[in-house]
């Protein structure tokens, strides 16, 4: 269900086991799996880890990155037809918008279904001002929030280029 998207009673014809199985199933791998992981893995990123972010942003020439911003539309061909217009997207269809945030080594720190999330605190400096609220590096769909901070498209002259250029790499 999890690798094909498939619904719980299509699995009975290929592994021949019933739809309160399979679903029973499914909620125990997933309760293991955030038993198992969610203390190292399934958790928002402490001090540490935003000091550590902070630090690489700043060394590959992004002081205040914490990481990466993008999104993924899925269309949500069971939508109920009363939300339909509040989850139509730009193809006029319904569907679903995964967001996910990931840092250099693509260590996902925040994935969540709706609207943009709030960056952790963070406090740096850039050219003698001080900051206090990270940022992710994110493409031109996004609104411009101060906790987003967009790519350059077209860049015009050398300065520009080079930040092109390195942020294409991330």
């Amino acid at each position: 269900m999890l690798a094909y998207g498939i619904a719980a009673d299509a699995t009975d014809e290929y592994i021949k086991i019933g739809e309160s199985t399979t679903i029973q199933s499914l909620k125990k791998f997933c309760r293991a799996v955030v038993e198992v992981f969610a203390e190292q893995y399934l958790r928002s990123p402490n001090a540490n880890d935003v000091a550590r972010l902070l630090h690489i942003g700043k060394r590959r020439g992004f002081p205040g990155m914490l990481g990466s911003l993008d999104c993924m539309h899925w269309k949500w061909k069971n939508c109920p037809t009363a939300w339909a217009g509040q989850y139509a997207g730009r193809s006029g269809s319904p569907t679903i918008i995964l967001e996910a945030v990931a840092d250099y080594d693509l260590w996902i720190w925040h994935a969540y279904f709706g609207l943009p999330g709030i960056a952790p605190p963070a406090h740096y400096v850039i050219q003698g001002k001080e900051y206090n609220m990270g940022y992710y590096l994110a493409d031109g769909i996004y609104p411009k929030w101060s906790t987003l901070v967009q790519s350059i498209h077209d860049p015009h002259g050398p300065k520009k280029k080079i930040i092109c250029n390195e942020t294409r790499r991330m």
